[in-house]
């Protein structure tokens, strides 16, 4: 069996789910129905991080530590 992640236009979502929904389980099945969320819109929906993210944007230059410095 496949897995496909889709985006689907809210116009169309409605008879698409419809589609969907008249196969039987065996054959398809719904694993997730979510709502897509831009990465800002992600980020944003997480406490607190809009804050860090403009906390550490007005670090001082000097506090910063490159790639070749982390120890990975």
């Amino acid at each position: 069996m496949q897995t496909v992640t889709l985006k689907i236009e809210d116009n169309v979502s409605d008879k698409f789910l419809w589609l969907l929904n008249h196969f039987s389980q065996n054959e398809v099945e719904i694993l997730e129905n979510t709502v897509y969320k831009s990465d800002d819109e992600y980020l944003r929906s997480i406490k607190g991080m809009e804050e860090s993210i403009l906390e550490a944007s007005n670090e001082p230059i000097e506090n910063y530590v490159t790639a070749d410095k982390l120890d990975w």
